[in-house]
């Protein structure tokens, strides 16, 4: 992956966690991702991003279904 920095609104994936989170900011070489189920944020070195796939971000999605469904 180029170790460019996605655009605000890109989904990615922090390598270092492998959790899903939405581009919200950048500053240098470091990323501000946001969780998809608008929790906290958090940031994450470039070298750390990686580009979703689509099967990537429903996989999270049907996670994030799945857990409001028994909390």
């Amino acid at each position: 992956m180029n170790k460019d920095i996605p655009p605000c609104g890109a989904y990615v994936i922090d390598t270092r966690t492998g959790q899903v989170g939405q581009v919200v900011g950048s500053e240098g070489t470091m990323a501000r991702l946001r969780a998809r189920t608008s929790g906290p944020t958090w940031d994450c070195p470039a070298e750390a991003l990686q580009p979703t796939t689509l099967r990537d971000y429903l996989r999270a999605r049907v996670s994030d279904v799945n857990a409001r469904r028994t909390s």
